[in-house]
Formats: C-alpha cells, sequence, structure tokens
C-alpha cells in the first residue's frame, strides 16, 4: 500500500501531466497557422479605391429627389468620377404629369460628374402605366433626363408588341422613338 504522505504528490503530479497533455494537445491541434487574411486592397482590382455593398445613388434637383438607384455592389475608381454597379434597381419619381419609372439592370456605371448612368445586361424598363423595354444596354443621360440605345429593344404595352433597333425614350414625357427595323404587332384580347 502506498503511504499517505506520497498520495498527496502523485495526486498533484497526475493532475499537472493532465493539464500539460490537454494543453499540448489544444496546441497542437488549434495552433495551425492560417494563411494571413489578405487586405481589401489586394481583393480588389488595382483600378477600384473602394467597394460597397448594398449602395444608393440619388439625384436630386429643387429640393425634389428626381430619381433613386440602388445597387448590390458597388465599386469606386481611383478619381472618385466612376462608380461600378452591379444588380441594379433605378426608379424616377412621379411627374405631374406621369408615373413612375423603374429600371433594373445586371451591372452598369455611373459617372457622378455628368450624371450619366450606363446600364448592361437584361436592362428592363417598366413605367406604371404599364409600358415595358427590354434591351442589353441604355444609357441615361443626366443632363436631357433621356434614355438611349442603338441595341434591339423589345417593347409591350396592353396589346401592342414592337421589336425595334435603337431608341430614344424622355423620362419626363416617357415618349419613346424608335430608330429601324420596327416591326409592332397588335395581339387579339
Amino acid at each position: 500500500m502506498i503511504s499517505p504522505v506520497y498520495i498527496k504528490p502523485l495526486l498533484a503530479l497526475l493532475v499537472m501531466a493532465a493539464i500539460i497533455g490537454i494543453a499540448a494537445a489544444v496546441y497542437r491541434n488549434g495552433s495551425h497557422e492560417s494563411a494571413p487574411a489578405r487586405s481589401v486592397n489586394q481583393q480588389l482590382p488595382h483600378n477600384i479605391d473602394v467597394a460597397l455593398k448594398k449602395a444608393r445613388f440619388s439625384e436630386i434637383q429643387d429640393g425634389l429627389v428626381v430619381w433613386e438607384l440602388v445597387a448590390e455592389r458597388v465599386d469606386y475608381d481611383k478619381s472618385g468620377d466612376m462608380a461600378y454597379l452591379s444588380d441594379i434597381r433605378m426608379e424616377f419619381q412621379r411627374t405631374h404629369s406621369h408615373g413612375v419609372v423603374t429600371v433594373t439592370a445586371d451591372s452598369g456605371d455611373y459617372s457622378n460628374s455628368a450624371k450619366n448612368v450606363r446600364l448592361n445586361g437584361h436592362v428592363h424598363i417598366e413605367t406604371e402605366d404599364g409600358a415595358s423595354f427590354k434591351t442589353n444596354s441604355i444609357t441615361y443621360a443626366g443632363a436631357t433626363h433621356k434614355f438611349t440605345t442603338s441595341d434591339p429593344v423589345a417593347f409591350r404595352q396592353q396589346r401592342l408588341q414592337l421589336t425595334a433597333v435603337g431608341m430614344d425614350m424622355g423620362v419626363n414625357s416617357q415618349r419613346a422613338r424608335f430608330f429601324s427595323s420596327i416591326n409592332a404587332t397588335i395581339v387579339p384580347n
């Protein structure tokens, strides 16, 4: 039998060995050095200075919001003038004579100085009264409040379906002018 004099030191030695064993296991399994986290600057392309998620832009004239643009991702270039947008929704407010115009697109760019927005990929313009335009790319000119494209356009409103190549549309007047290769069909009820 072990003498009571040796029991306390033996227990202390066992407890210390268990603590050292646990610490060694934790250190060995948990101390793998992960690759250093890449800084934001390394993740961005060289011409991009800032990247944001869920950004909102708006144009205000005479104290009223003219349009508001929401993008899921925005990358600003180093000059600060261009913003590169992804997953865009743009809404033009109601005017005295016409309703809201809503535009969606996959991507685009916004020029802060010119107030122009170039939209690309599955561009869809819809007016409150039911007119719908679909095209691959379109540009909104802030100075003239017009959309312009030279791409094919599909237009639909009530029973009228129209395809054309090229179009411009005034946002305030909501009048569209189609350029060429126009083909219109009136769909029966």
